[in-house]
């Protein structure tokens, strides 16, 4: 019933993706969300360790394309000075800026996975497009407002999953 919304994956961190991990996926590409999934929603600029991270990826030659639901003005001031190509007002979980990041990065769907912290957005529109999901912990513990019902939704899902017996980053910690 949940297979729509069940990502492949489920990290705590994103430090948990390695270009040795992804290489061995055969993946060449990360599509990801920004806000509590690389950095906190109301945080504005990139940390050191996120920094990091993005150069490891490129050194590694690994593409990453930002696909956010938040207004340009918000993800611009993260991505640019990091260099990474981003897509605002994203809708997600609608398929467009999944396949317009796919188009950016050159890459097919099975070059790319989808790293995001919501079940209902991130998860569920790559879920449709066939992309490999993978959900991280949210990095705050608060949320913006619209967050706030999905991760209602998610409560109700991961609750379900757990009677399943399908472990999420909730039981890796």
């Amino acid at each position: 019933m949940y297979n729509f919304l069940l990502p492949k994956e489920f990290i705590t961190s994103v430090y948990e993706i390695t270009p040795e991990k992804l290489e061995k996926l055969g993946i060449k590409g990360i599509i990801t969300d920004l806000d509590n999934t690389l950095i906190e929603w109301n945080r504005h600029e990139a940390t050191e360790e996120i920094a990091k991270w993005v150069k490891e990826m490129e050194r590694a030659g690994i593409k990453v394309i930002i696909a956010s639901n938040n207004k340009e003005a918000r993800v611009k001031r993260f991505a640019e000075p990091l260099g990474i190509p981003f897509i605002f007002k994203a809708r997600k979980p609608l398929g467009a800026a999944y396949l317009a990041a796919l188009k950016e990065l050159q890459l097919n769907r099975n070059e790319v996975i989808m790293l995001g912290d919501q079940l209902l957005t991130d998860i569920m529109g790559a879920n449709r497009l066939k992309l490999y999901t993978i959900l991280v912990k949210p990095v705050a513990e608060s949320d913006g407002m619209v967050t706030k019902f999905n991760r209602f939704v998610e409560r109700r899902v991961f609750n379900a999953l757990k009677r399943k017996g399908i472990k999420t980053w909730e039981e890796k910690e």
